[in-house]
């Protein structure tokens, strides 16, 4: 589009816009487009925010490429003109939002819409986790959800997770749908938008949840281990704290300077206990009160990473080890059903299931795949993210994790053991499964798309002097999978799958090596062995992307 077609769209922007700060910001832009600098005019006004892996996500500011009230303001309108054509004329929507800035607004804009609509909205009473959210949607008997939240994202951004009354976020064709829809709405100025008619929820629904959490643990199980916890300056805290004093497990040692709601996020880089420096605090703290346990959650809190004492220092357990202790305790404990899993994740779980006899599945990523898989008990996938009570809430959810993981430090306690024992045993039992991630962030998005151009043109033959076995891309679907954006190679004793995020715009590469442990005493020399395969894997799939 030219200048003059640009300015045009952003004038009609601002004509509808209902928020004064966007307005002033496009404004501002639009007069300095006049001028013909038309660079961030155009970023924000070249296509419109698409569903992704957990739903629209973007930056705050003004225009269709950014998350706003008239972005959020159409999603809704969308949304209800959906489930309206699906037959729901006055089904319940229930709405939840986290901390972060413009929340409680994208939230409000959204019952208002809700409410104009025909149909009948509840929104919870505070930022709350947002697995209190997917559970709501099926407590409240709610047609659909709206969870306002960026999850782990940078301050700036903001997003928007729609669920429908199963309780589990939209997947095709339904996203594709609900997308036409927005597509098609007119003029906000024909969206009715009450100022009064939806329902602000009280704690009924919370103490609801939290009664639901009690269910996750054994009933005489030990409560005994000792935990530090980060919010991450998000809204896990109070929740947290209470399934911990309702369960009897010792009140964790809160890290204070990230225990409270910050929607600036003023102690990390990025709030995602995955990033370098995030849990550098909890580690101090750790340090200080030597507890048995690290526990953070991410600001929205449906992610739980954990910590462990490794020799002298603290060292925090990647997603997939804590996905095969949570399976190992489940096991151990008679579980029944299907364990799942996202492509992405450690191999690691399908081996536990079969051993057990489980059912087992692998998914998609996200947790809108896993939480459809029929019969699932448990899902996981490598981003922190772990399913443990699907009957309750269809989604991940980091306080139900935390409850879990330490239930079961509490057992290991008891018996003079770690997590780390654990993962040992694990080792001998089913092979050293070591995973890593090659993770590029891009501010320029035509360098993902050029790099996985390039795989798919000159895909690698080896790897780490690995012969690549199976070469496969996911565009074309699996017998198991449907079509989705990514490459997956199968390697003599690893694996490699290459994926755009759907989240952040990053270029995300997944590995794994599984190396057999003999024997206890052979631990050592597996570990070295993995370390080096998967340095020199990544650095060949570096070479070979581009990146």
């Amino acid at each position: 589009m030219d200048d003059s077609e640009l300015i045009a769209r952003a004038q009609a922007w601002l004509a509808e816009d209902p928020d004064p700060e966007t307005r002033e910001e496009l404004a501002k832009l639009i007069e300095t487009a006049d001028a013909a600098d038309t660079e961030e005019l155009a970023a924000r006004f070249s296509g419109t925010l698409q569903f992704g892996t957990a739903g629209l996500r973007g930056e705050l500011g003004a225009g269709p490429m950014r998350m706003n009230r008239s972005v959020v303001i159409r999603a809704a309108a969308g949304l209800a003109a959906y489930l309206k054509a699906q037959g729901q004329t006055d089904g319940l929507v229930v709405i939840g939002y986290d901390a972060r800035h413009k929340s409680a607004d994208f939230a409000r804009d959204t019952a208002a819409v809700m409410t104009g609509a025909g149909l009948r909205a509840a929104v919870l009473p505070r930022p709350l986790p947002t697995p209190v959210l997917a559970f709501a949607i099926r407590h409240l008997g709610a047609v659909a959800g709206v969870e306002v939240t960026a999850s782990h994202n940078p301050p700036r951004d903001n997003g928007y997770k729609v669920y429908l009354g199963d309780g589990s976020q939209i997947v095709p064709p339904a996203d594709a749908e609900i997308a036409a829809q927005i597509d098609a709405v007119p003029s906000l100025h024909d969206v009715p938008r009450p100022e009064t008619g939806w329902e602000t929820l009280g704690d009924d629904v919370l103490d609801a949840y939290l009664a639901r959490t009690d269910a996750v643990l054994s009933p005489d199980s030990p409560r005994t281990a000792r935990t530090v916890y980060t919010a991450m300056h998000g809204v896990g805290k109070d929740t947290l704290l209470a399934a911990f004093e309702r369960a009897g497990f010792p009140a964790p040692v809160l890290v204070a300077e990230q225990a409270e709601p910050d929607p600036d996020f003023p102690t990390v880089a990025f709030p995602n206990p995955e990033e370098p420096g995030a849990m550098d605090l909890s580690f101090a703290k750790a340090r200080e009160v030597d507890p048995d346990l690290i526990i953070a959650n991410d600001p929205d809190a449906d992610r739980c990473a954990a910590a462990v004492k490794d020799g002298a220092d603290w060292r925090m357990l990647r997603g997939d080890e804590v996905g095969a202790l949570l399976a190992a305790h489940l096991v151990r404990r008679g579980a029944r059903g299907t364990f799942a899993e996202s492509i992405v994740s450690s191999s690691l779980l399908g081996r536990i299931a079969e051993k057990a006899g489980l059912g087992y599945e692998e998914t998609l990523t996200g947790f809108k795949w896993i939480a459809r898989v029929e019969g699932l008990r448990y899902g996981y996938e490598e981003a922190l993210g772990y399913c443990v009570d699907p009957e309750g809430v269809r989604d991940k959810d980091g306080i139900t994790a935390a409850l879990l993981l330490t239930e079961l430090a509490s057992e290991l306690k008891e018996q003079g053991r770690t997590l780390l024992d654990l993962l040992d045993d694990l080792a001998v039992e089913h092979g050293l499964h070591a995973t890593d991630q090659l993770s590029v962030r891009v501010e320029d998005l035509s360098l993902i798309a050029d790099a996985m151009r390039r795989l798919r043109e000159q895909p690698p033959t080896s790897l780490a002097g690995l012969p690549v076995t199976k070469a496969e891309d996911l565009t074309q679907g699996t017998d198991t999978l449907p079509p989705t954006d990514g490459l997956r190679y199968t390697l003599d004793g690893a694996r490699v799958i290459v994926r755009p995020s759907g989240t952040e715009p990053k270029l995300k590469c997944y590995l794994e090596v599984v190396v057999p442990v003999p024997a206890k005493d052979g631990l050592p020399t597996a570990r070295t062995e993995a370390t080096e395969l998967l340095a020199a894997i990544k650095r060949d799939l570096s070479a070979a992307a581009g990146i």
